[in-house]
């Protein structure tokens, strides 16, 4: 999955709008398995980076994700995004 995480990253140049419903997308693929094993924690990092770059929709799915999320898989993704975000 690194390879679509990297195609995306280099979508991370375009503009916001375009950006945002790229790690939406991200989001979706890890939360639904759509080409990779289910993870919800990814899912939520996604998301969450998404609906930080401006997407309703990202928020909408994120707030839904989280309800079947553990405590620690919620810090977890939190914490991985703000990594990401602290990155990039």
């Amino acid at each position: 999955m690194a390879r679509f995480e990297m195609q995306h990253s280099e979508m991370a140049s375009m503009g916001g709008e375009a950006r945002a419903e790229s790690f939406c997308d991200m989001g979706l693929m890890y939360a639904t398995g759509r080409g990779c094993p289910v993870d919800l924690v990814a899912a939520h990092k996604w998301l969450n980076i998404a609906a930080i770059k401006g997407s309703d929709r990202a928020a909408e799915l994120r707030a839904d994700l989280s309800h079947s999320m553990t405590k620690m898989q919620l810090a977890e993704a939190l914490r991985a995004a703000r990594e990401w975000m602290t990155m990039h």
